[in-house]
């Protein structure tokens, strides 16, 4: 269990993570779609929260980079679905990322890595991406101004895209441009008027926006 292969055709599996097993889910692009050398692994939101690789913004963030020829991971941080451990407020959850990536790394060496999260993903995600180093980041609606998490000192790679509901009724839009603005080398920004937390009725909009934004992204080749 600890080093399954990397599946050609969409797929459900188990890692061995840090505090157990973690259920992972691995999709091939879109049909008709030029693959790139890319795998893209995505967080979801917050596991107390009832967040899971399921949750409809996750799989449209997935489905939006399929479609573009991306290989899309999503996985189970740790005491969500069928994946081992305990919620750990986003510290161990790096540590599930970080098993994540070593097996893609390890599986597909050839491939460039890219990260995407949604709320608490994003965050971890965010955290994560220093270490990780990341070809490209995508955060969705990351949760700027919780006390719970600290946005400080985040190393982000240079392709970086954020996308923000301006009518978001859980996370602050406000406090998140402010955050932006700070930041000596900050991201691509995708503000989206009239939007929730959690793209009620705009998810076909957010699938729009990150393929727009991230289209220029993709390197040529095979992996």
């Amino acid at each position: 269990m600890n080093h399954p292969p990397f599946p050609h055709e969409s797929a459900a599996l188990m890692l061995e993570g840090p505090g157990g097993p973690l259920e992972v889910a691995v999709d091939p692009p879109e049909g008709d779609a030029t693959a790139h050398p890319v795998v893209a692994v995505i967080c979801h939101p917050l596991s107390t929260e009832g967040g899971s690789m399921h949750n409809k913004v996750v799989t449209m963030v997935a489905r939006a980079l399929r479609e573009l020829g991306v290989t899309t991971v999503r996985f189970n941080f740790r005491s969500v679905g069928a994946s081992a451990g305990s919620y750990d407020n986003g510290v161990g959850e790096q540590d599930d990322l970080r098993a994540v990536v070593a097996w893609v790394r390890a599986q597909r060496p050839d491939c460039q890595l890219w990260l995407a999260g949604f709320s608490f993903g994003a965050y971890v995600s965010l955290r994560a991406s220093g270490a990780l180093q990341p070809q490209a980041l995508i955060s969705i609606a990351p949760p700027v101004g919780r006390r719970t998490w600290d946005f400080d000192g985040l190393q982000p790679p240079a392709q970086w895209l954020v996308v923000q509901g301006d009518a978001d009724e859980i996370v602050d839009a406000q406090a998140v441009y402010a955050w932006l603005e700070t930041l000596a080398d900050p991201p691509q920004l995708v503000r989206m008027p009239d939007t929730s937390h959690f793209f009620h009725r705009k998810l076909i909009d957010l699938r729009g926006a990150i393929q727009h934004e991230v289209r220029r992204w993709l390197p040529d080749g095979s992996c």
